[in-house]
């Protein structure tokens, strides 16, 4: 297995837009989270606002750029035919798809710590003077308290998820611009499917089931109760979608011709 680690390193690491897209998980995620900080207000009167989400919710913009990257670390070897080359090299493809979820798992890690990293250092140093005080209930978002802690390591689990997924997905249906578009259908138009529901237990079902809303439920910190879905059990929801993704990619590698 070494060697296909070497090689999907290699690869990796030398297409021209990795770190552009590294780059990218991490300004989007702390920019967006930087000005959905700077956008809201805790009145004197008081109010109900989960801190530790508000600090990391940049990470429905970061999540994009995760899912490019993964999505070309597959579809841009098959764009350019180097995928054959791939395959006759390590014939036993299941190991090559492996080694690149093993390399894009680490790089998604690595950007989204970052990213959650910084999101959390410009809550903290934001939301206090939006009136989100200690004094008034909010303090500002700190890895020492064990909830917040939760929510930022299960952000950077949660983007780690979606790169898996991407990646599953890109590989099934070795298009770009077909994987992209399905992924983000995924993230940011099924989680929208539930608000047109009216029926409510229906409506719950769908929220639960769509893991971009299952998933960034590991950040929430407040109200746990109201949630229709627990913040592990969502993450565990966002890890069977990427489970199903590289299972279908996988059985997909064994039976079908490489060409796309």
């Amino acid at each position: 297995m070494r060697r296909e680690l070497h090689a999907e390193w290699t690869k990796t690491r030398t297409a021209p837009g990795t770190a552009w897209l590294l780059s990218a998980v991490v300004v989007l995620t702390a920019a967006a989270s930087a000005a959905v900080a700077a956008t809201v207000s805790c009145p004197e009167t008081g109010c109900d606002q989960d801190v530790a989400r508000l600090g990391l919710a940049g990470v429905q913009a970061g999540q994009a750029a995760v899912a490019v990257l993964a999505v070309l670390a597959v579809s841009g070897e098959y764009g350019t035919g180097m995928i054959a080359t791939t395959f006759a090299a390590v014939p036993r493809r299941g190991r090559v798809l492996a080694a690149k979820a093993a390399v894009l798992t680490g790089l998604t890690l690595a950007a989204g710590t970052v990213a959650v990293l910084a999101s959390v250092l410009a809550a903290r140093l934001i939301l206090p003077g939006n009136g989100f005080t200690a004094a008034d209930g909010h303090p500002p978002p700190s890895l020492s308290d064990g909830p917040t802690l939760r929510a930022a390591a299960g952000t950077v689990l949660y983007l780690a998820l979606i790169a898996l997924l991407s990646l599953g997905a890109a590989t099934v249906l070795r298009d770009s611009a077909t994987a992209a578009g399905v992924v983000c259908g995924l993230l940011y138009v099924l989680p929208l499917v539930p608000l047109m529901i009216g029926d409510p237990g229906l409506r719950r079902l769908l929220w639960q089931a769509a893991p971009a809303n299952a998933g960034l439920a590991i950040q929430t910190t407040t109200h746990l109760d109201d949630l229709p879905i627990g913040p592990w059990e969502g993450l565990g929801v966002a890890a069977a979608w990427a489970a199903a993704a590289l299972l279908g990619a996988w059985l997909l590698l064994r039976i079908r011709d490489v060409r796309a």
